[in-house]
């Protein structure tokens, strides 16, 4: 039996979450009949991690059987005419039975997106947090840079999950403008400023380009854990607490005294990479 893996994108507005579940449609769900249709039996999928309800993805990643005898073509071809709009297969290769897309996964990079003007783009409704009124975005990147390393992260977990540890290994952790479609850094003090790859210096960002993303990379994470973060991000930025206080809510961990919890619509899982050369651009 061919195993694949595939990449998926998928809109989760209508959907309550990844796992199959009994409260509503679910991600999981609609990728295991769409292949029960195609292979003509049951078929477990396993994924790269659970997203919640609302929450999208640009590069979730996925493992199967199959009984047919398919290429990876076909089968990006044929799950596509199965599946709703709200999700498509980007790509598929076939791996060894041993594959775990979970397991075998070295990094994960989540994207949090902020909209921060009076007035949202209704194209944007859907994929944002709508924050009009001042924010400071230097106080953000400032606060997101020192989560950089082993941290226990016991303070941005969801109250009532459950987890053999709560350390977790972020690899970056940082917050940029998006001017003119490109991601601009938000200049952390004491670090010279990036450029982009053909060595001229990035743009600089207005004060009116209206949107904000929080990107960190990291071993995994803990339910939440990106959501929370953004919100304590967004509790800086609006300079109701120094940049300090990110360093002691992570130090306390409890998770009462850190920010809100960020609005689900505005996280997207976007990518996964396993160390084979297919990982996070």
């Amino acid at each position: 039996m061919p195993c694949f893996k595939v990449v998926l994108a998928y809109d989760g507005t209508e959907f309550a979450g990844w796992q199959r579940q009994a409260n509503g449609p679910s991600i999981q769900g609609v990728l295991e009949d769409a292949l029960r249709d195609l292979d003509q039996r049951e078929v477990a999928v396993a994924g790269s991690g659970r997203t919640d309800a609302g929450v999208h993805a640009l590069g979730q990643v996925a493992a199967f059987s199959l009984a047919r005898a398919l290429s990876a073509e076909a089968v990006v071809r044929a799950l596509n005419a199965h599946l709703p709009h709200a999700i498509r297969v980007l790509s598929a290769e076939e791996v060894p039975p041993a594959f775990h897309p979970r397991f075998g996964a070295r990094t994960k990079v989540y994207r949090y997106r902020i909209w921060n003007a009076d007035v949202i783009s209704p194209f944007e409704c859907a994929y944002a947090w709508h924050l009009p009124g001042a924010l400071d975005v230097e106080a953000m990147a400032e606060a997101a840079d020192g989560l950089v390393g082993v941290h226990d992260f016991a303070a941005f977990q969801a109250a009532g999950a459950s987890t053999s540890t709560t350390e977790r290994t972020v690899f970056s952790s940082s917050v940029f403008r998006l001017v003119r479609d490109q991601r601009v850094p938000v200049q952390v003090s004491g670090r010279p400023p990036d450029e982009r790859g053909d060595g001229a210096p990035v743009p600089r960002a207005s004060t009116d380009e209206p949107l904000v993303l929080y990107e960190v990379a990291g071993s995994g994470f803990l339910r939440h854990m990106v959501r929370i973060i953004a919100g304590t991000l967004v509790e800086i930025g609006r300079g109701r607490r120094p940049v300090t206080w990110m360093g002691d809510v992570l130090a306390s961990r409890d998770r009462g005294l850190a920010g809100p919890t960020a609005p689900p619509h505005g996280l997207f899982l976007a990518a996964v990479d396993y160390g084979d050369g297919s990982g996070p651009t």
